[in-house]
């Protein structure tokens, strides 16, 4: 018996040698939740908690999670596992992937790479600002509580001063208390700004007239970017080794900030009239267009398929592990924690709303305006606002490196994947990849920054990613064909159900390349030129913008053409396209199943 085992293991060692130079010391996830959590990180970010619960006030409360369900089951959920499927089964990150799977789409895998480097670059920057908020939430007090600053408009008001001037019978104006009325008789009327609008826009931003007046790099910015390059840097310069115990900490540590504001959030007056804001259903907008449209975009860039990174992480997994499982985990988890998210986010809105007597309505935000303005601005109406503010924004930090994680180890795999004798050398490639990547973020902290950030997060992973997925579910469930993909989920997973291939074959084949197209008809309808506020940018800021979301798309078109114009055999273009349409040779699964071993119990189990 001894003998067979050896001989069973020489034959998977002798296996192993054969693998081609890609694959040779590439590394895996070293710990049994490392990929788990790392997926979930990656999931579940920012747009949970700042940009869900507005869309679901926006379209009928809590209306929107039945289209929201429903999408996750016919996009989110068949793109993830369908992603992570094709990646475990090859051990491959995106860029040789595709090269070895259908090399006429090669550029796919590039694009990727592409769109995850863009991301990155603007993506860090807001991790900058979290780390400038939680190093200044020490102070005392909070920077941005009251009007009495040099970065203070005009149009600033605080609910304080104002209070305090009535109380000594004035008339609170242009951040004064007029206590003769005479000498504002004439006054007209001011639009309101919190004071943390005028902090984050005057005073951190420093926001020049718009995206043609460049300015200067603002020095505090550029040293909480550094910051924030550094903690990627360390957490990542050894790879999916390091970046797998990390997330044991920054995927979980939201949930418990998360647990912690919402049961302070419910014992704020006006709490449950913002719960009930963000609950009430409104069934008549099922039947309109836009609750799905909002639901579609939302799944498919909360769960991040076609931007490369959930290939790349299930790319270092054990060629058995159950990537179907984990898919399902993360796509439940991430509707939950969204879910979850609203009640934290409208209990403080209500609290917001109470403290200064309007509608919640007339408080709401999302996105940067939400983290940046509206919960700086509540959290100086809390006792121990020192305490709350830094925790919020030590959770959207730990939200937002999970991501960033994930981004660039999309990078620089593809980097060690196109060029693996660099493998020896992986840290000063992690290396390189920070230094440009802080080196392309500095155009994001200029007095311009702003609309920078506006412009390449409308462009960067927009219509490019969507088509991408079409392209990927052609690729998979038609070309290289359905029933043999799960024929290879199979070998990696054991036997499935007859409804488990008759679903997934119905999804990725119809469903879900039919709902794709709807939520790129849907962005195409709803399409409007980019915008900041009142400011509209000018004409070649819209045409810049387009080249960013339409060159991942370019890479594709020209690499294809390149590798049909290139190839030498005597063969019409027909036969030389549907050639290069199926794998390569080099098309295998990472590992060879009849030698897989593991070591259970007091024995091996071959």
């Amino acid at each position: 018996m001894a003998m067979q085992q050896s001989r069973k293991m020489g034959t998977y060692e002798s296996e192993c040698d054969e693998q081609d130079e890609v694959l040779t010391k590439r590394g895996s996830w070293t710990g049994r939740f490392d990929f788990l959590l790392s997926l979930l990180g990656y999931s579940v970010g920012l747009g949970n908690v700042w940009r869900f619960p507005y869309l679901c006030y926006n379209n009928g409360g809590g209306a929107f999670l039945i289209p929201f369900t429903i999408m996750l089951v016919i996009a989110g959920l068949p793109l993830m596992f369908m992603e992570l499927s094709l990646a475990q089964y090859a051990g491959l990150g995106p860029a040789v992937l595709f090269r070895r799977f259908s090399p006429l789409f090669q550029g796919v895998g590039v694009g990727m790479v592409l769109i995850a480097g863009i991301v990155m670059l603007y993506y860090n920057v807001i991790l900058a600002w979290t780390l400038f908020y939680m190093v200044a939430s020490f102070e005392e007090p909070l920077p941005w509580k009251g009007c009495d600053h040099l970065w203070s408009s005009n149009n600033c008001y605080s609910y304080e001063e104002e209070s305090r001037c009535v109380g000594l019978n004035g008339t609170y104006y242009m951040k004064k208390c007029h206590m003769n009325v005479n000498s504002i008789m004439n006054f007209t009327k001011l639009p309101k700004k919190p004071p943390a609008e005028d902090f984050f826009k005057n005073y951190l931003l420093r926001l020049s007239s718009g995206i043609e007046t460049t300015g200067n790099i603002s020095v505090t910015l550029a040293l909480s970017l550094l910051g924030a390059w550094l903690i990627v840097f360390l957490c990542l310069c050894r790879g999916v080794k390091s970046s797998g115990k990390v997330v044991y900490f920054t995927a979980l540590f939201p949930y418990v900030v998360l647990l912690m504001l919402f049961v302070r959030g419910i014992t704020l007056p006006g709490s449950y009239n913002g719960i009930m804001f963000y609950l009430e259903p409104d069934w008549e907008k099922l039947k309109s267009a836009q609750i799905w449209g909002d639901a579609a975009v939302q799944i498919f860039f909360a769960l991040s398929p076609a931007w490369g990174g959930l290939l790349t992480l299930a790319s270092y997994n054990k060629f058995s592990n159950n990537c179907y499982r984990d898919a399902i985990i993360v796509a439940i988890s991430n509707i939950l924690t969204s879910f979850f998210a609203g009640f934290v986010i409208f209990s403080i809105l209500g609290f917001l709303a109470h403290e200064l007597d309007t509608e919640v309505g007339s408080v709401i935000d999302q996105g940067a305006g939400l983290a940046f303005v509206v919960f700086p601005e509540m959290v100086t109406k809390l006792q121990m606002p020192m305490f709350w503010s830094v925790l919020f924004f030590f959770m959207l930090l730990t939200l937002g490196l999970d991501s960033q994680f994930t981004l660039m180890e999309t990078v620089v795999t593809g980097i060690l994947d196109t060029f693996p004798k660099l493998r020896q050398w992986k840290m000063r490639v992690v290396f390189g990849v920070a230094v440009v990547g802080y080196i392309g973020g500095l155009v994001f902290i200029t007095n311009s920054g702003m609309y920078w950030f506006q412009l390449v997060d409308k462009y960067a992973a927009n219509w490019s990613v969507l088509l991408i997925a079409i392209i990927e579910c052609i690729l998979i469930a038609w070309i290289y064909g359905s029933a043999r993909f799960i024929s290879n989920i199979e070998e990696m997973i054991g036997k499935r159900s007859l409804f488990f291939k008759y679903f997934w074959t119905t999804a990725w084949k119809f469903v879900t390349p039919s709902t794709l197209l709807f939520i790129l008809s849907f962005n195409w309808i709803q399409y409007k030129p980019v915008s900041y506020g009142k400011y509209v940018y000018p004409n070649w800021a819209d045409l810049v913008g387009w080249f960013i979301g339409l060159l991942p798309m370019i890479i594709i078109l020209v690499t294809a053409l390149y590798k049909i114009v290139s190839d030498r055999s005597i063969q019409s273009p027909v036969q030389i396209i549907a050639k290069l349409l199926k794998p390569t040779a080099e098309w295998k699964p990472s590992k060879s199943p009849l030698y897989r071993f593991e070591y259970e119990g007091n024995g091996i189990e071959i």
